[in-house]
């Protein structure tokens, strides 16, 4: 056991923004650091909740979309024990994907409010660091694979950055921006500072609940 936990650190931004890309090279630079690193992945699709969000974002499956929301919240929830396991035993938990996407995701629909959008997931754990990828979505539809899923529109992505732009306002979140249309290796180094920080800072901090 580590005497230190390790740090939640997220990794968010618009679909192919580089997050996942970013994701595996953080913590492949952690671990050749010596500090003990895991990625997890939201939507998990690998759950029995996770396969049915797969099939909906695959557009095999209709979902009425409170449900569908319901639905991420509840795949983040059912992975809070293993997070906090890791996290308590030293282990700094990279996350593609969290809580702000599924507010940003689902508000960016006709009818929804950020408001309700966040209820499901209060008391999630707090990350200690929150990274926006930022690039423009018309950027990011130029990068492979755009459109295979069913979000991928560069309309529907437009909105959901407004949104997350919302959600960064929110002072009780460490956000940091980080200009994603940079070089692959720079972006990767702006990040790595940023969480190097967090990690430190994170040691001698209890874990937060995410909104409360």
């Amino acid at each position: 056991m580590s005497c230190h936990r390790g740090a939640l650190i997220v990794l968010e931004g618009v679909d192919k923004a580089g997050k996942t890309t970013q994701c595996k090279k953080l913590v492949a630079a952690l671990q050749h650091s010596g500090r003990p690193a895991e990625v997890m992945r939201f939507p998990d699709r690998t759950t029995s909740i996770g396969l049915l969000i797969n099939s909906y974002l695959q557009k095999d499956r209709e979902l009425e979309d409170h449900a569908i929301h319901l639905l991420f919240s509840a795949n983040r929830w059912e992975l809070v024990p293993s997070m906090k396991k890791k996290i308590e035993q030293g282990v700094t938990v990279v996350v593609d994907r969290y809580a702000f996407s599924g507010a940003a995701f689902t508000s960016a629909k006709q009818g929804f409010c950020l408001d309700w959008c966040k209820t499901p997931d209060v008391g999630l754990p707090k990350p200690d660091l929150v990274m926006f990828l930022k690039v423009s979505p018309a950027e990011a539809a130029l990068r492979g694979q755009f459109g295979e899923e069913r979000y991928e529109t560069s309309v529907f992505q437009k909105t959901v950055q407004q949104r997350f732009e919302q959600l960064m306002k929110d002072p009780s979140v460490n956000w940091k921006v980080i200009d994603a249309s940079k070089q692959i290796q720079d972006v990767h180094e702006d990040i790595i500072g940023h969480s190097l920080s967090a990690i430190t800072t994170a040691q001698s901090q209890p874990i937060g609940e995410l909104w409360k």
